[in-house]
């Protein structure tokens, strides 16, 4: 085998990957369908029939609530927006504490702050990266108003046990779905498991309009919260009758009908598109289940996996090499496709935990922390979730080789850029 290219040698592939291309014809006529029409929004920030929106994002909501079966859902511009609304309508506020995980984007966590209320971060699994029963459970206080569990890289979480923990004490769930569309946990579709989900159209994620989100629940009380906080909703309870107006302080949280045309063209392509994922990480956890010191996540069990991400669980010890060592070699042999992005295929764990930012370090907003009807205390300190910061700083590669558009001799390359790396790890040593 030749030298490895980090050291000098030729790599594995010198042609970029294909970039993931979701858009297509169907696409296309719908946002052709739309400009002709002039129409490219029609919501109104008044009560009134067009307070719901125009006919695309109706027709996006019947279609979205159908596809995942729940009885409602409501488009919003954004994932992070419908996050905040979300916690806005379980009520959450200052004096509250959120669950939260810490090994995810930023917009999970923070969306308790936007409403006065504490992040309060708890461990993740080892296996599944996504909160636990058992690493919430130490975490509740008589101040937890909501968890909101991450269905991290396109894994479920084990809801059941979650659940468990919260409907007798009160406690919302809300489910953050925006790496794993499509995802099942025993059966059942992710997103009408808890109290609310949220969903991307990121132009990143499995299907997208560039931005946007979708918000799911089976509550109806809950879906008219969240519309009114999607819609300028203080200027409309009044119109409807509604005295309560806590958390409902409305936004412009709306997704337009273009946007909303294309979501359901993309909502169309999404089981193929999992199935493509699905399929890609079975050739890749096949080839890689046989080298030491790494262990790929695999497709089956009880639950659907969609593999926004394919995990790889790392030993240095058994490879004799850094995890970031490592890692740096393999980005050598496999140069990244670029579609608007300047990040490699391929990290060193996800991102850092988000309580060690300085948002939280420094207790950065004095509204949440220093609040007055605070009466409990968080820790954010380095140690104090030791899985995810193990995860993160030693034992977690991540990679996207397996997006829809790689073809088999794609593939290939890829695992023997893993194989290569392996076997030629010895030369490594003097970099760790």
């Amino acid at each position: 085998m030749s030298r490895l290219a980090i050291l000098g040698g030729d790599p594995v592939r010198t042609r970029l990957f294909p970039a993931y291309q979701t858009m297509g014809a169907e696409e296309m006529a719908a946002v052709r369908r739309v400009m002709e029409s002039g129409n490219l929004s029609q919501y109104l920030g008044a009560w009134h029939e067009d307070f719901m929106g125009g006919p695309e994002v109706r027709r996006l909501e019947e279609a979205w609530a159908a596809h995942f079966g729940v009885p409602h859902a409501l488009a919003v511009n954004s994932a992070t927006s419908g996050l905040f609304a979300a916690v806005g309508a379980c009520g959450a506020g200052p004096g509250d504490e959120v669950i939260v995980s810490p090994y995810t984007m930023s917009a999970s966590a923070i969306a308790a702050a936007v409403y006065g209320a504490v992040p309060v971060f708890a461990d993740i699994d080892p296996e599944s990266f996504c909160l636990s029963a058992a690493t919430i459970a130490p975490k509740l206080t008589p101040r937890t108003k909501a968890i909101i569990v991450v269905h991290i890289f396109g894994g479920p979480a084990d809801m059941d046990a979650i659940l468990a923990l919260a409907r007798p004490r009160g406690i919302k769930v809300i489910e953050d779905c925006a790496q794993a569309p499509g995802a099942l946990y025993r059966g059942r579709p992710v997103g009408g498991l808890g109290d609310l989900g949220v969903f991307s159209l990121n132009y990143h994620k499995h299907i997208h309009t560039g931005e946007g989100g979708v918000v799911t629940t089976r509550d109806p009380e809950l879906a008219e919260r969240v519309s009114l906080i999607r819609n300028h909703g203080e200027v409309v309870v009044g119109p409807k009758g509604r005295e309560d107006l806590a958390g409902l302080v409305g936004y412009n949280y709306r997704l337009t009908e273009l946007q909303a045309a294309i979501a359901v063209e993309q909502l169309g392509k999404l089981p193929g598109l999992v199935e493509e994922r699905i399929r890609n990480v079975e050739f890749l956890a096949a080839r890689l289940a046989g080298l030491p010191g790494l262990r790929p996540v695999v497709p089956g069990g009880p639950d659907r996996h969609v593999f926004y991400v394919h995990p790889v669980h790392y030993d240095s010890a058994a490879l004799g090499v850094a995890r970031n060592v490592f890692v740096d070699a393999l980005k050598k042999e496999l140069p990244s496709a670029r579609l608007r992005e300047t990040t490699p295929l391929i990290g060193a764990g996800y991102v850092k935990p988000l309580y060690l930012q300085p948002f939280y370090q420094k207790r950065l907003h004095p509204c949440v922390f220093n609040c007055p009807r605070y009466a409990g205390r968080v820790d954010y300190s380095l140690g104090s979730c030791p899985v995810v910061e193990r995860m993160h700083f030693e034992n977690l590669v991540t990679h996207e080789f397996m997006r829809p558009g790689m073809t088999a001799d794609d593939l290939e390359d890829v695992a023997r850029a893993f194989e290569k790396v392996v076997a030629a790890r010895r030369e490594l040593g003097s970099t760790a």
